[in-house]
């Protein structure tokens, strides 16, 4: 089977592997592939934990910059924001026109754009669908239906709730984001340079673009891991919980910010307490340049570590 020259090098294996399935998942590119690198992050921190070191050039403006193109093969062959813009409009809409059309009985189909908008200023955060009710005017199966199938176009993703019984109920609600970066920050009307003013909703978005990384690299890492969120009744949060099939745990939390305090590590230092020996590595992946201790087993990472890092 020849591979469409816009598919991503991580999907076509699965889809050569997959004619038979109804349903592949055909990522955006990610970060090292636009850039042509080593994407290794997941199996170098289960495997090097926090003896890992990287320090980045990447500015806080890329970062925004990324965060806008995000990896359709379509919007990163566009430098013009106007016409990236108008792709992105056009994409969702045919989303919801054609694919939606095809996998189920939509009877509200402005609604269903106006949720998407809705999601997208609630990326990065738990989202129940009785929370949307008020706004959209529609009954709660509806709108737990609507979320299902803008799952199943893969316009978003939802990130489960993690557990392992650490003393404190953890909430099994996901966490939503969308599949590419790019389409949320149209959805949300931001541009790159409007992302670093004060105020703006650089960290949700930064976010959502770190654990749609996190996404694309588990489809070709060696390490066969599962990405969660954790959040306690006790508001101890980690933004990404990574836990291989050995049991053993990386947790990463995302600032926007270019310098880190030590409450920044609140959720991580309880993993680690209550983990013990299972616990590899907490990492808070942050827009500065460089790698800094923060205690045992506590990292300050630049984010660019996640395609810059090559696997050991």
């Amino acid at each position: 089977m020849a591979t469409h020259p816009l598919i991503p090098r991580h999907a076509a294996s699965k889809v050569n592997a997959a004619l038979a399935d109804t349903r592949v998942e055909l990522w955006p590119f990610s970060q090292g592939e636009i850039d042509n690198e080593p994407d290794g992050f997941i199996d170098a921190v289960f495997a090097l934990g926090p003896r890992l070191r990287h320090t980045s050039t990447v500015t806080r403006a890329d970062y925004a910059a990324r965060i806008v193109r995000g990896g359709l093969p379509e919007a990163t062959f566009r430098d013009d924001p106007q016409r990236r813009e108008q792709f992105f409009d056009a994409y969702v809409q045919s989303l919801i026109d054609r694919d939606v059309r095809q996998l189920s009985d939509i009877q509200h189909k402005g609604q269903l754009r106006k949720l998407v908008r809705l999601l997208a200023a609630r990326s990065a955060t738990i989202i129940a669908a009785n929370s949307l009710e008020s706004a959209l005017e529609l009954s709660r199966p509806t709108i737990a239906r609507y979320l299902q199938v803008l799952e199943e176009i893969f316009l978003i993703k939802r990130i489960p709730g993690w557990s392992r019984n650490l003393g404190s109920r953890a909430t099994a609600a996901p966490k939503l984001v969308f599949v590419d970066s790019g389409i949320l920050a149209n959805e949300m009307a931001v541009e790159a340079r409007s992302l670093l003013r004060p105020g703006a909703p650089f960290g949700p978005l930064l976010e959502s673009f770190v654990l749609s990384e996190l996404c694309r690299q588990l489809t070709w890492s060696a390490q066969r891991a599962e990405l969660s969120h954790y959040r306690d009744r006790d508001k101890f949060e980690v933004d990404a919980v990574l836990e291989n099939r050995s049991g053993q745990v990386v947790g990463i939390e995302v600032k926007a910010a270019s310098t880190v305090k030590p409450e920044d590590f609140r959720g991580l230092r309880r993993l680690r307490d209550r983990l013990g020996d299972d616990f590899v590595a907490g990492i808070v992946l942050y827009t500065g340049s460089t790698t800094l201790p923060f205690g045992d087993k506590l990292r300050v990472m630049p984010v660019s570590a996640l395609w810059q890092v090559a696997a050991p």
